[in-house]
């Protein structure tokens, strides 16, 4: 299942794979031989979104260059997204992290640990208060004119920073941002209050993050079972022991009783959900991808199931 990326003309697929566990220490894909096994799973299972940042890996660069070693010859098939910006990453590049300078040396370093010409979707992982958007969307504009990227697009922006950066691409007739990268799932949909709506309107396409809640949406917690070796425990502890188990509770009911498991309907509300163009979803083994993709075309909630879900996860008040 493929669907279009904002107004870009990039085609990426229902389920995308996010990349942040490439290098990450104690797990299956801390070394290169996991990831290749995994990015080679999400390739045969019809993953064609790959998301990443300089900054992932535990130390600076990490997961770009495991990928670029594990993509090799299969680069041409899939739509490549890295991010650049975020503070205290660790980048030695100069000046403030909108301004040409960094932009320039940042792409470069990406393109050549990831091993490749360019980059599909070159996101900016945080804004930057320093810099004038002007001059950030100018120096993207000409890497996109340059052909080292495609697309850009922009994560956790707020609803006005999104505004913002559309009306001055506009007025300086540069490449705009066509997508971007909010946290969004079930169990936080504070973004669906302003965020979603400005995607919308923009015709931004929307690639949440953290979409299972670092996996308490998969239906592997429970209220009396948190698995010990999952990324909640050994990192974010407090998702679970925080959670609102009478919701999640009377979710999982929902589920049983229209016969699919909490993963496939956490998948379909977030493809449902417009303006998401892709979920993409983080994996340490094959089993896990194979889990996500397949999740992704089981279900599709029709309306009066879509309000059921929605009346036990509301947006939260302001």
């Amino acid at each position: 299942m493929t669907r279009a990326l904002g107004g870009s003309g990039l085609i990426v697929s229902a389920v995308g794979l996010g990349c942040n566990n490439f290098g990450r220490p104690g797990s299956p894909t801390e070394d290169q031989a996991g990831t290749d096994t995994v990015i080679g799973a999400a390739i045969d299972a019809g993953i064609t979104l790959f998301d990443t940042a300089d900054l992932y890996g535990y130390s600076f660069g990490r997961s770009e260059e495991m990928m670029g070693r594990a993509l090799g010859g299969r680069r041409d098939g899939i739509v490549l997204a890295t991010k650049f910006g975020y503070p205290d990453s660790g980048a030695p590049y100069p000046g403030g992290r909108g301004s040409r300078g960094y932009i320039r040396a940042s792409v470069e370093g990406s393109l050549t640990r990831l091993r490749t010409d360019r980059i599909d979707l070159y996101q900016m992982h945080m804004p930057d208060p320093e810099t004038p958007i002007s001059e950030t969307l100018s120096a993207l504009d000409e890497l996109v004119r340059e052909g080292k990227i495609r697309s850009i697009g922009h994560s956790n922006f707020s609803a006005a920073q999104m505004d913002e950066a559309a009306r001055v691409a506009a007025e300086l007739g540069a490449t705009p941002f066509i997508s971007a990268q909010n946290e969004l799932s079930l169990v936080n949909r504070a973004t669906d209050r302003e965020e979603t709506p400005a995607a919308r309107r923009l015709g931004l396409g929307l690639l949440p993050f953290f979409p299972l809640a670092n996996g308490l949406l998969t239906g592997k917690f429970t209220r009396d079972h948190f698995p010990p070796d999952s990324r909640i425990m050994r990192q974010r502890p407090h998702v679970a022991e925080q959670a609102d188990w009478d919701a999640l509770d009377a979710y999982r009911s929902l589920c049983e009783e229209w016969g699919v498991s909490m993963l496939e309907a956490t998948f379909g509300w977030l493809l449902g959900h417009e303006p998401i163009a892709s979920v993409i979803a983080g994996a340490t083994s094959p089993e896990q991808v194979r889990q996500n993709a397949a999740a992704g075309e089981r279900f599709s909630p029709d309306a009066d199931q879509t309000a059921q879900i929605e009346a036990l996860f509301p947006i939260p008040a302001p």
